[in-house]
């Protein structure tokens, strides 16, 4: 494929993360003129990196779709792979769960890192931006492309235009993130699992990186995190609830770290159409945030790339029915995983479901969305990914049937 500049259609994306990087790829391939914005500096120049870390999940769907633009490989090879979860119970009893089972670079393609978004225009399709050194960009583009997140604002004009359906959900709980260090240079647990310490309404979750250290997120009610105010009081609730932890990650360290940054809130958004008129399309967190208690956020992400491109390719990249037919197609699968990620996340903190069947129920689901895992360790924002390994004999089921099925279902045993 000839992957010149043949097409002087300008596409901006809006949001230079996961979802954005992946489309400003697909754009690029087929020709388009793409420039990236984000908010955000460029991380590769900063000398010091600030921000979460955070682990994803990335299965076949995601996996899909970095084979389209020739980055699976790239991304799997830096991956941990992950066989199983792995149960820590409070009086420190191990128990394993097993799940079952093109890169280049485009010339036509420009990135704007520090480009604030001040406004654009659903009529005319010009943008304008407020840069680092506090001058204002405006730039004119045929598609743009919102993938700045859950808080977007290029989603904020869709919520000025009638009959444009729009939720948001924040849950009781709030996640912290913390550091489990290398023990003399190897790993502190078995690195192949997703490590996982259940506590009534909270659990512990730790996922391995490529330089020896776990991430640890606790996830937990914001009225818990903010019952613990002191170091001393940080290592009494660790000795009562998670004790083999404290020796892995250090009394010392635990004490820092837990003030080191708030809990941080969670939310679910939905939203319907995904598209303004011939011109805007909202693609990832924009169009579909999600809780984290499913894996399949990133995914959902990087397949709406794919399918949108699939699109491309059978209506002839003719904006004017290529967007209508993406929310037609993408919206009921995008809303399904929403309400798959919020289920687990119900049945395992409000319900009495024990925590074993919630587990079994957990992998029941995983037989259809994933097999296995992998943990792959990428810098954004200093963050890391678990990859998901999805086996190619699976049959192919859309995430609103398997949700019609879930929900027919009291117990898939």
């Amino acid at each position: 494929m000839d992957y010149s500049t043949s097409k002087k259609k300008v596409v901006a994306v809006v949001g230079g993360g996961l979802v954005g990087a992946l489309n400003a790829c697909y754009f690029a391939k087929r020709g388009f003129q793409v420039e990236v914005f984000e908010s955000r500096d460029d991380i590769r120049q900063a000398k010091i990196v600030k921000g979460r870390s955070i682990n994803l999940a990335l299965s076949h769907r995601g996996r899909q779709a970095l084979k389209q633009v020739g980055m699976e490989d790239t991304i799997v090879s830096k991956g941990i792979p992950m066989h199983s979860r792995m149960i820590h119970s409070l009086n420190g009893t191990q128990s394993p769960i097993p799940y079952g089972k093109k890169g280049q670079t485009y010339s036509n393609t420009k990135l704007n890192f520090a480009h604030k978004l001040l406004n654009w225009s659903t009529e005319t399709g010009s943008m304008t931006f407020l840069r680092a050194d506090g001058a204002k960009e405006e730039i004119q583009a045929d598609l743009i492309v919102g993938c700045d997140g859950a808080f977007s604002a290029i989603r904020k004009q869709f919520l000025r235009q009638s009959r444009f359906n729009f939720s948001q959900t924040y849950i009781p709980h709030g996640y912290l993130e913390l550091t489990m260090p290398p023990i003399n240079g190897e790993f502190a647990m078995k690195p192949n699992y997703l490590h996982i310490w259940p506590r009534n309404t909270f659990m512990m979750i730790a996922l391995p990186n490529l330089d020896k250290t776990f991430t640890c997120t606790l996830f937990m009610p914001f009225d818990e995190f903010e019952k613990v105010t002191t170091g001393d009081q940080v290592i009494e609730f660790f000795q009562k609830y998670f004790p083999d932890a404290i020796p892995l990650i250090g009394a010392d360290a635990l004490k820092r770290d837990y003030f080191r940054l708030p809990a941080q809130a969670m939310v679910s958004v939905k939203c319907s159409p995904y598209h303004l008129s011939d011109n805007c399309v909202l693609m990832g967190d924009a169009a579909h945030a999600v809780v984290p208690f499913y894996g399949q956020g990133m995914n959902a992400g990087f397949e709406d790339c794919l399918v949108f491109d699939e699109i491309m390719d059978q209506l002839n990249e003719d904006f004017s029915v290529v967007l209508p037919e993406y929310t037609r197609v993408r919206v009921p699968d995008d809303h399904a995983i929403a309400d798959l990620a919020m289920y687990n996340y119900v049945e395992v903190t409000f319900t009495r479901t024990r925590y074993h069947e919630a587990v079994k129920r957990w992998h029941w689901q995983d037989k259809v969305i994933n097999q296995g895992l992998l943990c792959v360790a990428a810098s954004v924002v200093g963050g890391s990914y678990l990859l998901v390994r999805y086996p190619p004999n699976m049959p192919n089921i859309s995430i609103e049937q398997l949700w019609t099925r879930l929900q027919a279902l009291k117990s898939p045993f």
